[in-house]
């Protein structure tokens, strides 16, 4: 029953895999493996039941970098979100919340690394004063989401269970920030990187082990192999439920389960149900296709609406079945005018509410919808979705409607009159009313939808043309003002709360291309970038920084929306349409997906809210178990 102790090992039942070991004496019994009180997986949702020990996990990736995908799929966290986006413990047995300013971390007694090392306060005060507060490490000091108006907390360490931190003003986005997809690591295995750390290595030993793996001193060796998020050091211990084992650089990496996971099921059976990942490197353009030829048990990345028709065929041939998962973007793909654009006409051009209108207006979105996602996506602006309590249509609406008639009416109330002989408006210098759209170039269907909306803006006298780059190359651009405008997925949270943090409505963040320099200004305390210069963007600085110290609910939702509507109605970013359905290919012998699910970057983790170490492999599985590749593949062609 949820709320009762669970004693894990209660039962002797083992994982198969790791019965040798604990016979032979190699690893201690399961009881003494996780913590005495450990994380109880209720399994209460509608489409799990306890499952069964074994098989492996085959994965698609794009590149070796995104190994770092099963950390955010694994979702271990200090705190992490519930599958309705609760906040929970996880890691950690317990937070305590004093006026969201001091919170205290309360440790599970026996938590143990991946290696079998203690987990204590000690991995706290390491990173804390011997890493983040370490000149060679973090020159800079600490990371930015642990400042409160410039102020670092106090943090202190009463004994080897407990971590205090405090501010002495709120700070709303801490938990929030220890739950995210990439999240704020308070901690390292500090028994492990103190033979990296100059305070604590011999010299003689640390020169050696810097030449060994071709380092430039003992600062790049220490940042080198601490990457908990990165899964790139197979050395490195780890909390999360499953260890990478394999060295890059290599096509295929595995990934065994974690004797020492702090998780159980109702029946004190230590979690991950699946023994092993099996994570295989492929080009991405090819991931929908090994996918559809039943190279994959669980893929959404790489995957788009437009391989649905595709994929959904290939169910008749292997063992597969494609879901759609709904995402929480606040518009699939978004256009991005720069109001920081280097270029002076442009710049002041992009600056007038008129002339953002007049693009929106022009976006014949509803042909977008019927074109390319067949009428199932919602329409409008760039804005959160019907299923955030904070939301009003008037947000998703206002001047989101085709009317090329009002959108030359804007266009020539700005003074842009003149035309070119093709037809084409003239910008006040004589230049072709031509816009660039940057693009990360990885996309299909950016260039089907900016298609079409080049077919409706030339009804309003105005070009537009895409440089297709790298995503580097992309970002490089926006944030030196070199771009004009540029097209990228719509606002990460579409289903926020008034107590989630409004920071993607303000110029707080560089990667907000519509205003990147304002927010180099934030994030650097005025070092690089430009000060915010225009009255409603000023005006959205303000209302996000009193949401930071505001704790009344009434008002929180009050700034909320104030800030959604001065975004939508100053077309700050010009949204297509959002909901378009993400296909989720699974296994049909695989158990624990659930059918429809949220499939988004954060929050959610994509799988990680629900839990993929309670996933598990139905009893017809079986020849997996026994480690028996090729009986393994020949289980997938059996029907169903």
């Amino acid at each position: 029953m949820p709320g009762l102790p669970v004693r894990a090992g209660a039962n002797g039942e083992e994982p198969p895999i790791l019965r040798q070991r604990v016979a032979a004496g190699e690893l201690p019994a399961m009881a003494a493996r996780v913590p005495a009180t450990p994380k109880v997986e209720t399994l209460a949702l509608p489409w799990q039941s306890p499952g069964r020990y074994g098989g492996d996990l085959r994965l698609l990736m794009g590149k070796q970098g995104d190994l770092s995908q099963i950390t955010v799929y694994g979702y271990g966290r200090l705190v992490g979100y519930s599958p309705d986006l609760e906040l929970q413990p996880d890691i950690a047995q317990a937070v305590e919340v004093e006026a969201e300013r001091i919170f205290t971390i309360r440790l599970r007694r026996g938590h143990r690394w991946s290696d079998g090392h203690p987990f204590t306060s000690e991995d706290f005060r390491y990173w804390w004063e011997d890493v983040a507060n370490h000149p060679e490490l973090f020159p800079a000091g600490p990371p930015q989401k642990l400042r409160v108006d410039g102020e670092l907390p106090q943090v202190s360490f009463p004994d080897d269970r407990t971590v205090v931190y405090a501010w002495s003003k709120p700070n709303p986005t801490f938990l929030h920030d220890l739950a995210g997809a990439l999240p704020l690591y308070l901690y390292r295995p500090s028994h492990y990187m103190k033979q990296f750390h100059a305070d604590y290595a011999p010299k003689h030993k640390l020169q050696a082990r810097v030449a060994k793996y071709n380092q430039r001193d003992w600062g790049d060796l220490h940042t080198h192999l601490d990457n908990l998020y990165d899964h790139d050091n197979p050395d490195l211990p780890t909390l999360q439920p499953w260890v990478n084992t394999t060295r890059p650089p290599s096509q295929r990496f595995i990934f065994t389960r974690n004797p020492f996971y702090h998780r159980v099921d109702p029946q004190g059976r230590q979690l991950p149900y699946i023994d092993r990942l099996v994570v295989k490197i492929a080009a991405p353009g090819i991931i929908p296709a090994k996918t559809g030829a039943g190279e994959s048990d669980l893929q959404a990345r790489y995957l788009r609406f437009d391989n649905y028709t595709f994929l959904q065929a290939a169910e008749d041939r292997f063992p597969l079945e494609v879901r759609l998962w709904k995402p929480a973007y606040g518009s699939k793909h978004a256009l991005y005018p720069n109001l920081n654009a280097n270029d002076d006409v442009w710049r002041a051009l992009i600056r007038d509410v008129r002339f953002r209108r007049a693009l929106s207006l022009a976006i014949h979105r509803h042909e977008l919808n019927q074109v390319i996602y067949y009428g199932l996506a919602l329409e409008g602006n760039n804005t959160i979705l019907p299923r955030s309590p904070l939301y009003k249509a008037y947000y998703r609406d206002v001047w989101a409607d085709f009317s090329i008639a009002r959108a030359n009416r804007l266009l020539d109330a700005i003074g842009l009159t003149d035309r070119d002989d093709r037809g084409y408006r003239l910008l006040p210098d004589g230049r072709r009313c031509e816009i660039v759209i940057e693009s990360a170039g990885d996309s299909t269907e950016e260039s089907d939808l900016l298609q079409l909306i080049t077919d409706s803006w030339k009804k309003v006298g105005i070009g537009l043309h895409t440089n297709a780059t790298q995503r580097s190359v992309f970002r490089r651009r926006t944030f030196a003002g070199s771009s004009v405008m540029g097209i990228w997925k719509g606002l990460e949270n579409g289903v926020p709360t008034a107590d989630m943090s409004p920071s993607e409505l303000a110029p707080v963040d560089q990667y907000s291309y519509q205003w990147s320099k304002w927010g180099q200004y934030y994030q650097t305390g005025g070092r690089s970038g430009e000060p915010v210069d225009m009255a409603a963007p000023k005006r959205l600085l303000e209302l996000y920084e009193e949401w930071y110290v505001t704790r009344e609910s009434d008002r929180r939702r009050a700034i909320w929306h104030e800030m959604l509507r001065i975004n939508a109605e100053q077309q700050y970013t010009l949204g297509l349409v959002a909901d378009v359905p993400q296909p989720v290919v699974v296994h049909t012998r695989l158990r624990g997906v659930p059918q429809e699910g949220l499939y988004n970057w954060d929050p959610g983790s994509f799988f990680g809210i629900y839990r993929p170490d309670t996933f598990w492999w139905a009893e017809d599985h079986a020849a997996a178990d026994a480690g028996d590749e090729n009986a393994y593949a020949r289980t997938r062609t059996q029907p169903g």
